[in-house]
């Protein structure tokens, strides 16, 4: 069996085993990692081999941390990313390049539609009727989004949302409200199988799926890192985060906005947010622009999501797509029914 985990912001964990009589058995070690001393290598591959095959990544990480002699220097990689890289060979997990993807960029449309493509192409994604697919978001209207699980009254002022021009909708995915004011953020969404993160922790999940997006960034002159559980940051603060939504079908929603220049003022004013959690989105005054994306590397906001979408092609090989009339009339369906709807809007008051 043969099991590979790419650390977020590290370097590629690679373990290959066997199995035998429910013990894992001829375990080995590679990557590009550092590792000093060297024979700590086989120091590794012995504590891993013998281990039940049920055993979970903190376990495999347990005896991977005891076995190490003392002084011993890991770079690049952790006794955790090792228990990632066994459950992902025992359970079979194909990689990135296992996959045709489609990269789609088509025309904006309102965000309500977009929430709707959301749950459409995972859906299909899940059913094997559609490749798996990263979307970049266009949108001709400014909304606040809201988290599955938020309050309406608790998050939005609809006062100061109308004086401003936004509407409120509410998304399949959990997480905290975006601020999707026109041409000021950067969203994409990718619809991913389950196989893809099987073996991974939900919290891992986050930082695996959102890798390439870290390398983007950096090509850009930005030090961008991943804060957990779904924070996308730089020295400077926060640049965007993420959410997801798995569908029993083994579909996995993956979706991250990015802020490219936002008006800090108005942000106070159509979100019920303090100064606190204002700051941590990379402002400290509510005057201030949300800006990290525009100031960090002074390129339009079309000129980083050409980067985008040239990286994820460049490294998992995936050509342009579109959506589809008969995907575009599922959605406008599913706007009717449920995203247009108070029902679902108000559904947590």
């Amino acid at each position: 069996m043969h099991g590979e985990y790419k650390v977020p912001g590290g370097k590629l964990v690679v373990v290959d085993l066997e199995v035998d009589e429910g013990l894992i058995t001829d375990f080995h070690l590679a990557g590009d990692f550092f590792l000093e001393p060297d024979d700590a290598l086989a120091d590794i591959d012995a504590a891993v081999t013998g281990l039940p095959v049920e055993s979970d990544v903190a376990t495999i990480a347990a005896a991977v941390r005891g076995a190490l002699p003392p002084g011993a220097q890991l770079l690049g990689f952790t006794p955790e990313s090792v228990g990632t890289a066994v459950r992902r060979a025992l359970v079979t997990a194909p990689g990135w390049r296992e996959f045709d993807w489609e990269i789609v960029h088509d025309g904006p449309v309102s965000p309500q539609m977009n929430l709707a493509l959301d749950e459409v192409l995972t859906t299909r994604v899940g059913d094997g009727r559609r490749n798996p697919t990263l979307r970049l978001w266009e949108w001709n209207e400014n909304a606040v989004v809201i988290g599955s699980f938020q309050s309406y009254r608790n998050e939005v002022d609809p006062e100061g949302a109308a004086r401003h021009g936004f509407d409120v909708v509410r998304r399949i995915s959990g997480g905290g409200a975006m601020l999707m004011a026109a041409n000021s953020i950067v969203t994409y969404s990718l619809y991913v199988p389950a196989s893809l993160v099987a073996g991974l922790t939900f919290a891992d999940s986050y930082a695996f799926l959102d890798d390439w997006v870290l390398q983007a960034l950096r090509s850009l002159g930005i030090e961008a890192t991943y804060q957990p559980l779904n924070d996308i940051a730089s020295p400077q603060g926060k640049i965007g985060g993420a959410a997801q939504k798995r569908l029993a079908n083994g579909g996995v929603l993956h979706h991250a906005t990015l802020s490219y220049d936002m008006d800090g003022q108005v942000l106070t004013e159509v979100l019920r947010i303090g100064r606190e959690k204002l700051s941590d989105k990379g402002t400290t005054s509510a005057a201030k622009r949300v800006d990290p994306l525009r100031s960090q590397t002074g390129l339009p906001r079309e000129q980083i999501i050409e980067k985008l979408k040239q990286t994820f092609a460049n490294l998992y090989g995936a050509t342009e797509g579109h959506i589809t009339e008969d995907e575009y009339a599922e959605a406008e369906a599913l706007v009717q029914s449920k995203f247009a709807t108070d029902a679902w809007l108000h559904r947590v008051p």
